[in-house]
């Protein structure tokens, strides 16, 4: 190559179509810029070259050329003539330049191809700028008429080097870089710009084979992109393989980590960023795909280990793969479900006296510990959510408990639901009592058997109002407004219409004391009474199981606020519920210095004790043919007020005829007012098998009631459509089983409500 500066200037051209002696001006020009970037010329001298190129482009006629029809053709010969000379020029600069590259290797060849690249192409701006007039007119007028070959003086400076040096040095000049590249990855510091400027290069040489004008991706996706990629590939396919072979997964996972952050960040320093998601993909396959099923052999341990930072770190990782996170999720609602059912077996140690909250407290612990792990651990992911409630949908509903009674379940978080809403000495804050309340509701999400809550939460909660133990009225209120939201306004219909009742029975209370003061009677006699008007269709409450005789204190207030309510709601009918009656009797015979000791005793009892007003002792038999109470109700009623030492026996603690009772004189408790109305729990669980006797009516009805819905609004309907029909639309209440709803449709058929027609189907009767 020629040493800038030595070459003196030729003179200028003497006729303006001499193409030679123009050219051999020029080519000092054009070689002063490609060398030394025209920093030897002068403006004058820089004009002097441009207004040469003018000269000869606008020529009259080429030398050596006759018979031109016109001043156009002659001037597009003289300019393909510049052109051609130009361009036969860049080839010869360029082949010298190569032959310097290829004395280069490894950072040593980027350095020189940067700086000839960049010496190349800022010269190619000024020769741009000189041939500005060609580019003009003869280029302009050559591109418009479609010549592919013909190019604007800088992308003639690319495509010569694109041509001309980039197909025998790319190879080796990304070879260096790729080399750079593993040197940073193995945490050596290097210069990034060098990797910088390469790219730019491959992207600039990237020419529209359309339209030269405008530029692609192509040269940089197929040069550097796709061994750049497959470089990266190979080097975190070894890395990851030799690493697991002598470390743990938990330390993989870290570095697998690392190595991804790493990647991402290298991007905006010198790649360009449409590389960025092929090679993190190229990156995940490598590092995650390739080892994907030791990371999965590895989550039961971590789970089994309560490892939540290492789960995170196993999540973010087989997120990136597809299906990545499939078998994770498997696992996890697998092993869920084996802890719910390891917390109910401790607590069903007792065989079928479980306690409600304890049962409830044990289903809880497992769901709260697992929702708190998929909130931090699987970033709330919606898969393991569904995973989780898949989970614990069977542990709640089929576990140890529920062996012997699918509908355990639901009962028990009732009577825990009703424990929680029950006054008690230790009054909860309103914050922990909402707190109780959503647990309870978390739990229900997941009941199958809802039906089943709702007869024992409505049985429970009408005992609540009638004998005034709610904790809080806006508690209650607050559970059936999330019983609403859960489940809808006909789930709970009932249930607000009790409190409406008993809202109606205190005005009614009211407007009665009203009356008695005025009333010529004077009252009850001294008793304090209220009542309680309840709708039959309403409250879920089962008349007497036995006959009962009032005293006649009792009958007499009972019949006066009988004739009261008749003249207020004429045609109505009062049924006393005498098994829900309760009362307090002060003791006068006993005292706790001069307090009167108060019994709070059931109707029943009330009756038992009023007996003792007209005779100290009192029989068996006398009590029974004077109250007409069954043997079922009196012997538990005589019972408890034994067991309490407030009447004795003789025989002793007996309750059978021939025995006598008598008031214990010597009676002494800690406390004044004395409750005696204890629950006997041979009721209790008659009532507990009469509820589910109810649920299982109230089932076929419902689902009888399902079937002729769907066949009124189908007319006619295949036997399995109607059975897949009517399990989708009473599911949400229970899980009924479709020989059930085969007996429901058998029922309908004899009750002519259906008919069979031809092959499986069947029609509705109108």
């Amino acid at each position: 190559m020629a040493t800038p500066g030595l070459r003196p200037a030729p003179p200028l051209p003497t006729s303006k179509d001499d193409i030679n002696g123009t050219w051999k001006y020029l080519e000092w020009g054009v070689d002063s810029i490609m060398i030394n970037l025209s920093a030897g010329l002068t403006l004058p001298t820089y004009m002097a070259l441009y207004t040469s190129i003018h000269n000869f482009c606008t020529a009259q006629k080429a030398v050596g050329q006759t018979n031109l029809n016109s001043t156009h053709r002659g001037a597009h010969l003289l300019g393909e003539e510049l052109y051609r000379r130009l361009n036969e020029y860049l080839k010869g600069h360029l082949n010298g330049v190569h032959g310097e590259m290829v004395k280069h290797v490894d950072e040593a060849l980027l350095t020189f191809y940067i700086k000839e690249w960049k010496r190349y192409t800022t010269a190619g701006t000024f020769n741009n700028h000189l041939f500005k007039y060609l580019n003009r007119h003869w280029v302009k007028r050559e591109m418009d008429e479609g010549k592919k070959d013909v190019f604007d003086i800088y992308t003639l400076h690319l495509v010569r080097w694109k041509e001309d040096m980039f197909g025998s040095t790319q190879n080796a000049v990304m070879d260096a870089v790729l080399r750079l590249v593993e040197k940073q990855r193995n945490g050596e510091t290097i210069e990034q710009s060098k990797i910088k400027s390469v790219v730019d290069s491959f992207v600039s040489l990237g020419i529209d084979d359309a339209d030269s004008t405008k530029t692609t991706l192509d040269v940089y996706r197929k040069h550097f992109e796709e061994p750049f990629l497959a470089a990266t590939k190979n080097y975190y396919e070894k890395e990851s393989a030799e690493f697991l072979a002598v470390n743990s997964v938990v330390d993989y996972m870290k570095k697998a980590s690392r190595r991804l952050d790493e990647e991402k960040e290298r991007v905006p320093l010198y790649l360009l960023s449409e590389i960025m998601q092929p090679l993190m993909k190229t990156c995940e396959q490598a590092l995650i795909a390739k080892h994907a099923g030791v990371l999965r052999d590895e989550f039961q341990i971590l789970l089994d280990n309560d490892r939540e930072e290492d789960m995170a770190r196993m999540y973010t990782l087989l997120n990136r793969i597809p299906e990545g996170l499939d078998p994770l999720r498997t696992k996890f609602e697998a092993h869920v479900r084996r802890s719910g059912l390891l917390a109910v077996e401790k607590v069903a140690q007792a065989g079928e006296a479980v306690d409600p909250k304890q049962y409830v407290d044990a289903l809880l612990e497992v769901n709260v510990r697992y929702t708190a792990l998929v909130n931090t651990a699987f970033s709330e992911d919606a898969e393991f959510v569904r995973a989780l409630d898949n989970a614990c949908r069977e542990y709640v509903n089929r576990n140890q408990v529920c062996q012997k009674n699918s509908s355990k379940s639901p009962e028990l978080l009732s009577k825990h639901a009703d424990n929680v809403l029950k006054r008690s000495q230790k009054s909860s804050e309103e914050d922990d009592m909402e707190k109780l309340l959503n647990q309870v509701m978390t739990i229900f999400k997941y009941i199958e058997d809802k039906d089943v809550f709702q007869k024992f939460y409505s049985k429970m909660l009408a005992k609540r109002l009638v004998h005034g133990t709610s904790a809080s009225g806006d508690a209650e209120t607050s559970m059936i407004s999330k019983l609403k939201d859960a489940s809808g306004f006909e789930y709970t219909n009932k249930l607000q219409r009790m409190f409406q009742d008993m809202q109606t029975s205190k005005d009614l209370n009211k407007g009665y004391e009203e009356h008695q003061k005025n009333s010529l009677s004077g009252g009850d006699s001294g008793m304090d009474t209220s009542y309680q008007i309840l709708g039959a269709g309403f409250w879920p409450l089962q008349p007497p199981t036995t006959n009962f005789a009032p005293p006649i204190s009792l009958v007499k207030a009972y019949e006066r606020f009988t004739h009261f309510y008749n003249d207020k709601h004429g045609g109505r009918k009062l049924t006393w519920l005498w098994n829900l009656c309760k009362g307090e009797i002060r003791a006068n015979y006993v005292k706790m210095g001069k307090v009167a000791y108060t019994f709070q005793v059931s109707t029943y009892q009330m009756a038992i004790l009023l007996l003792f007003n007209d005779s100290d002792t009192v029989t068996y038999d006398e009590i029974a043919a004077t109250t007409i109470l069954a043997k079922e109700t009196l012997d538990p009623s005589i019972g408890i007020m034994l067991k309490a030492r407030v009447l004795t026996a003789v025989p002793e603690g007996k309750t059978e005829p021939g025995t006598t009772y008598s008031l214990n004189y010597n009676f002494k408790h800690k406390k004044t007012k004395v409750n005696l109305n204890i629950a006997i729990k041979a009721e209790q669980k008659q009532e507990a098998e009469e509820t589910h006797k109810t649920i299982e009516e109230d089932r076929k009805m419902l689902m009888q009631s399902a079937i002729v819905r769907i066949m009124k609004s189908r007319k006619t309907m295949k036997h399995t459509q109607l059975v897949s029909e009517t399990i989708s639309q009473i599911k949400s209440r229970f899980s009924p089983k479709v020989a059930d709803i085969k007996k429901c449709i058998d029922i309908l058929l004899e009750k002519e409500y259906l008919e069979r027609l031809e092959g499986d189907e069947l029609g509705y009767l109108a």
